[in-house]
């Protein structure tokens, strides 16, 4: 079966035909270790981490290939300011490559929990500077950049097709700029390739141009044009990195090959909070750490992002994530119940038609959301065999919910909570419902929901919300 992605460029779905089939390379712009990733950074990586299971899923060899900036990303997309890991260092009073290795180590501690399998290749900035000198140097002498007192910059005007991924009109531009951040470049939207550092700046390595440091966007040319052999089937990034990393990319790719090096892009849509942006001055800056602290699985939340079509906005809300967490754990009771299940003669023609089913939901552009309802479609409307786990197993290669793992959880309650609950039970058989309620009203409070079923009182704790 073809499998067809969304392709920005061309703003349509577009059947996959890699370079070098069966091969893809693919590459994913990784994260700025300056601090840590919040939950709408990850959603990115769940969205990249989809990609390559159902390209692997589809038999696929693929070659995933993600950059880690630890130098280069200052703080401002317009070239103005310092570097976000210098700016980090000095606030923490460590080096920058403390600082970089210290949100990287957490990143991937972060990635894992949420079943994102890791590249095949991880590529520091900081351990490829020659490659983007040189990158940089081919660029200068092919008249697609120029030097001015500050650094290196690419002369947009240079490359016709410049604008054409997001769709900006330069002109425009030009003419709505009131003012141009540095009045030596030739158009206010030329790009910095290198950058020139004054001597107290703390990372700089030695060019042709002067003691610098490279711009964020020659990191992601340099070093996934060297690992992957100077095509790139995929690109992913978030929408974010649509109006300037990746048109600045695509310019300074062309000003080096002559050519276009990137086939298909990929751009996973905004997580909002609360219908908003998120952000530590709105105080709804969320890891995946705060995640836990609140007693939610991770993997509850990679259900909240794969239960919507990755090019479409997420909303977050405590409230949404309590109700991923649900279906996560009745997903485990299911999954649970079809393992212990035996073995069941003429399931093979039902089978086949899930599989297909599958098959066609996830090479639609990723609908996974489509899949995630066809396996509930299983669950809930066959009849527990050994042969549905396997094919469970099997489509759990692209959600990545760990459903081979899944375990019933045996939450503990306080000896208090226990007798609370029997002296509730006791005011009922003696038909005391104020006294009940009254009991039930105080386990609310401690984060303990009743429930009266024909089977007896159940509880499930309340998580924590947002403070």
């Amino acid at each position: 079966m073809e499998l067809y992605i969304f392709n920005t460029k061309s703003r349509k779905k577009e059947k996959l035909q890699p370079q070098k089939p069966p091969k893809v390379g693919l590459y994913t712009c990784g994260p700025t270790v300056y601090d840590y990733a919040h939950i709408g950074n990850m959603r990115a990586y769940v969205f990249s981490d989809t990609l390559r299971r159902v390209l692997e899923y589809n038999d696929f060899q693929l070659h995933h290939v993600m950059n880690i900036t630890d130098v280069g990303h200052l703080v401002s997309d317009a070239d103005e300011g310092e570097d976000k890991i210098v700016v980090e260092a000095r606030k923490k009073k460590k080096s920058p490559y403390e600082i970089a290795d210290f949100y990287t180590d957490i990143f991937f501690r972060h990635a894992r929990k949420l079943n994102i399998k890791d590249p095949s290749i991880t590529c520091k900035a900081t351990d490829h500077i020659q490659e983007m000198i040189d990158f940089v140097k081919v660029l200068v002498d092919r008249g697609h950049a120029y030097e001015i007192s500050d650094g290196i910059y690419f002369d947009i005007s240079t490359f016709p097709d410049y604008g054409k991924l997001s769709g900006i009109d330069l002109e425009e531009q030009q003419e709505g700029a009131r003012v141009e951040v540095n009045p030596e470049k030739k158009h206010p939207a030329d790009f910095a390739l290198w950058k020139k550092a004054p001597k107290n700046h703390i990372m700089q390595w030695p060019s042709p141009w002067g003691m610098g440091y490279p711009g964020w966007h020659i990191e992601c040319s340099a070093m996934g044009l060297k690992y992957l052999d100077g095509f790139f089937d995929i690109h992913t990034g978030g929408v974010d990195h649509i109006p300037i990393h990746h048109e600045n990319e695509i310019a300074q790719n062309w000003g080096y090959t002559g050519t276009e090096v990137v086939k298909y892009w990929m751009h996973s849509e905004f997580l909002q909070v609360d219908g908003g942006k998120m952000a530590k001055s709105l105080g709804n800056f969320f890891t995946l750490d705060d995640i836990e602290a609140r007693g939610f699985d991770p993997l509850a939340f990679r259900y909240l992002l794969l239960n919507a079509h990755y090019r479409k906005k997420v909303n977050f809300t405590w409230e949404a994530l309590e109700g991923a967490q649900k279906a996560i754990d009745r997903l485990t009771e299911h999954v649970l119940k079809f393992r212990e299940a035996p073995a069941k003669k003429g399931c093979g023609p039902r089978l086949q038609k899930y599989k297909e089913k599958f098959l066609e939901a996830i090479n639609d552009d990723l609908n996974v959301p489509r899949a995630i309802a066809l396996v509930w479609d299983v669950l809930r409307g066959e009849e527990p065999a050994s042969e549905y786990y396997q094919f469970l197993l099997d489509v759990d290669r692209v959600l990545g919910f760990g459903m081979k793992d899944m375990e019933r959880k045996e939450e503990e309650i306080s000896a208090e909570i226990r007798k609370l609950i029997e002296r509730r039970e006791e005011a009922r058989n003696k038909r005391n419902w104020e006294e009940a309620d009254a009991i039930r009203d105080q386990l609310l409070e401690k984060g303990i929901r009743l429930m009266d079923t024909p089977e007896g009182v159940r509880w499930e704790r309340i998580r924590k919300k947002e403070e």
